[in-house]
């Protein structure tokens, strides 16, 4: 067994499930920021542990409770659609309690693969395909019955907000190196006020979505095609810029937020367009008109919502993100920032391939 900080409380979650020590294995598995995860190998089967972080999540038995509404409503009216949802240990619990924490054990999809990095179109068409299949399954499902796990997590009114006190509470040396910036996200507000209107107005249909969309959060088989969804702690009543425009801030460039050499940032043309082709193919039919008109603005959306959320990280002094090196965050910020940029250059065709979908 590896991992020896954890090895005792994974014993005893594990004790719950009647695996007797001795006859399982665990190694640490993925490299995931939020949650710790491990790959269980118990006799003939494999399993997936992890252990909630409850920083984040700071209700995670209303995760779970959201979890529990999605499995058995999916049991119930769409058995074919299947999710690897935690698995009940001995005395019914899908989520245990030790003293450390709280942990929950899933299957490990046999002959399944993650990738961290979009290498080419075939690929972001497969995982738009996967999301936009696990929304189109819950379709009828009451979204607003589910737990927000993370309160305001894709509010880019009150992203903003938290920026503009930021700034006003910034020390003066981080506020002076970060002016270019700062002055960046005042110019391009406008994305804000375009939020504000499509949420407060309720002009897009509230949806289950998934809310954290990156590439690594998909199944792959051996032969490349999307096997379902998975890390379904963010699954929350939301819109469909969260998770198309998710898609495209971590799609769509080459290089990831970490890169400090800007001029490696791009927007690839063909990856928009696979991204707005693998949604339609699962969900053309339900988007109505206005989402359909949303494909370019839903990427704006979250790159700059990212930028911000980097940038008043930075003001703040590092206090959510943390920062490796000095000025990380203000780095990140610029590398989002850029990244805007490039959206905004190629809007015109951008909007071409959203308005051939």
């Amino acid at each position: 067994m590896t991992d020896d900080l954890y090895a005792g409380w994974l014993s005893e979650v594990l004790a719950g499930y009647d695996f007797a020590e001795g006859d399982y294995t665990i190694t640490p598995l993925g490299n995931g920021l939020i949650n710790r995860t491990w790959l269980v190998q118990y006799k003939l089967s494999s399993y997936v542990l992890q252990r909630v972080n409850s920083n984040v999540f700071t209700d995670p038995k209303a995760l779970d409770q959201n979890l529990s509404m999605i499995g058995n409503w999916l049991a119930k009216n769409n058995p074919a659609y299947k999710l690897h949802l935690p698995i009940p240990n001995t005395a019914g619990l899908t989520l245990v309690s030790v003293a450390d924490g709280h942990y929950r054990l899933m299957p490990f999809a046999a002959g399944s693969h993650t990738i961290d990095v979009v290498a080419k179109p075939e690929q972001a068409y497969e995982a738009a395909n996967a999301f936009a299949g696990f929304t189109s399954a819950l379709s009828q499902f009451d979204a607003t019955q589910l737990h927000e796990t993370i309160p305001g997590f894709h509010n880019l009114s009150w992203r903003y907000r938290q920026l503009t006190g930021c700034i006003t509470n910034a020390i003066a040396i981080r506020k002076k190196v970060a002016a270019d910036w700062i002055a960046n996200a005042e110019a391009n507000a406008d994305i804000v006020d375009t939020y504000y209107k499509l949420s407060s107005a309720g002009l897009l249909p509230t949806r289950v979505m998934h809310h954290d969309t990156k590439i690594s959060n998909v199944l792959f088989n051996a032969g490349g095609q999307q096997m379902g969804v998975i890390d379904l702690d963010t699954v929350m009543p939301g819109l469909f810029i969260s998770d198309v425009g998710d898609m495209m801030r971590t799609y769509l460039s080459p290089v990831s937020e970490e890169e400090q050499d800007f001029g490696k940032i791009e927007v690839r043309e063909d990856i928009f367009a696979a991204i707005v082709a693998g949604y339609t193919g699962s969900m053309g039919n339900q988007l109505i008109a206005l989402e359909r008109g949303l494909w370019f603005y839903a990427a704006t959306f979250m790159v700059y919502m990212q930028a911000i959320r980097f940038l008043g990280d930075y003001l703040a002094g590092d206090t959510y993100y943390g920062a490796r090196y000095e000025n990380h965050n203000l780095v990140r910020a610029g590398n989002q920032f850029t990244l805007l940029q490039r959206l905004l250059e190629k809007e015109e065709i951008l909007k071409r391939h959203g308005a051939n979908a």
